[in-house]
């Protein structure tokens, strides 16, 4: 019984595939994954997409797959939008076919006739994004050349300002030259009044330099003098400190040395004094003895 292949991706099938078809198929796995995700991803837009191709398709056929007139006002980036979306639907049908394929018995010959009919729209595709790009250029070579044309035509009625501006410009650029020469001229007058001005101002700096330095020579006489006033002054100042101190050392020595003899003469007399002290002591011990002893002889 003949099967309709299904339009649509049905997760629950992928559990259905024969165990052979599908160890046959296992170094697939990872691109198929892959395309199948691409896939999903364009599921959302394909209403929209179906609706897009039709009149895209009809414009394209009508036309005969030439450029359309500039009048027509092609808008590049909506028939842009249209091939990706009819990209992404032809890479979606490619992936329910070999998602398809692998519930049947020829598995390799069901892949083979997606493969074929997804490159049959593959390179319609192409032949139109081939035809869009040509358009498109041939649409950007018509504004550049028609830039070209009004920047042409401002600048040539731009061109009798522009030559009265370059006029007035080289008027100008002459006015100028010529009052340079004038200058240049009266400088050429005035060199010699200039060279004696000159001179003039450098007789007065060396007028001035010389009585700068005599002033400094004065100034620099006056100021040894007061420095040595000075440094006199400091010396006599020294000289007499000098003086009064040897004096007061003089003075100092004497009182120390009358002190010292006085010391000394009153260490004498403590001595004579202590000396005489004693001897009466023992005068006095002798005597007591003697009495002592006189006493003794008359008991």
């Amino acid at each position: 019984m003949f099967r309709c292949p299904q339009k649509t991706l049905i997760p629950s099938r992928l559990t259905q595939v024969q165990p052979v078809a599908r160890e046959s198929a296992a170094w697939r796995t990872t691109a198929r994954a892959a395309v199948y995700a691409v896939a999903l991803l364009a599921t959302a837009s394909a209403p929209a997409l179906a609706q897009e191709m039709a009149p895209a398709s009809a414009v394209v056929a009508a036309s005969g797959a030439t450029a359309p007139d500039a009048d027509a006002g092609t808008d590049f980036a909506a028939r842009q939008k249209v091939l990706d979306r009819r990209t992404a639907e032809n890479n979606y049908q490619y992936a329910v076919a070999q998602h398809n394929c692998y519930d049947t018995f020829f598995v390799n010959h069901c892949l083979g006739k997606a493969r074929d009919a997804m490159r049959v729209v593959q390179a319609d595709i192409r032949h139109e994004q081939l035809t869009l790009d040509e358009e498109q250029r041939a649409a950007n070579a018509r504004s550049r050349d028609e830039q070209a044309a009004l920047q042409r035509a401002k600048d040539e009625a731009d061109a009798p300002q522009r030559a009265a501006n370059e006029a007035k410009s080289a008027q100008a650029y002459e006015d100028k030259q010529r009052q340079h020469a004038l200058d240049q001229a009266q400088r050429q007058a005035e060199a010699p009044q200039r060279a004696a001005n000159e001179q003039s101002f450098e007789e007065k700096q060396r007028q001035h330099a010389l009585q700068q330095a005599q002033r400094q020579g004065e100034e620099a006489q006056s100021q040894r003098a007061a420095n040595q006033a000075a440094y006199d002054k400091k010396q006599s100042d020294y000289q007499k400190q000098l003086d009064e101190a040897r004096r007061e050392g003089q003075q100092k020595a004497q009182e120390r040395a009358q002190k010292a003899e006085r010391f000394q003469q009153k260490q004498e007399e403590a001595a004579k004094h202590k000396a005489d002290v004693e001897a009466r002591q023992k005068q006095a011990a002798e005597k007591a003895q003697q009495q002592q002893q006189q006493k003794s002889q008359g008991q």
